[in-house]
């Protein structure tokens, strides 16, 4: 069940905006699925999707691709058989913006699809 996270716009930062430290980060991490996702040296988002086979995968990493279009804000992707591996942050300020959290929530949202 995706959180409502998955719903707030997707706004981007500005380059007066500082990275989230733990305190600002931790009520938006336990918002996403805390199978999928770490936030890794308080500086990125790192998640591993697991699928049936690789034609989900695939299916769920082009999706992701057109989320990240839509919102102008790309992580990177990895694809394997049966596994997708994404790696996100902002990278104007180099670290976590609230906007991460957003599009992960909302990749837990499109992830529920293959569950």
């Amino acid at each position: 069940m995706a959180s409502e996270l998955a719903d707030e716009p997707c706004e981007a930062c500005t380059s007066d905006d500082e990275p989230m430290d733990e305190s600002e980060y931790s009520e938006y991490l336990a918002e996403l699925d805390s199978d999928v996702w770490d936030v890794i040296n308080d500086h990125h988002l790192e998640a591993s999707y697991e699928f049936e086979d690789f034609r989900d995968a695939l299916e769920f990493t082009y999706e992701v691709g057109e989320l990240a279009e839509d919102e102008w804000h790309h992580p990177d992707i990895s694809l394997s058989w049966g596994e997708v591996g994404i790696d996100m942050w902002t990278h104007k300020i180099d670290g976590l913006h609230k906007a991460d959290f957003v599009m992960a929530a909302r990749m837990d949202r499109i992830h529920e699809d293959y569950a």
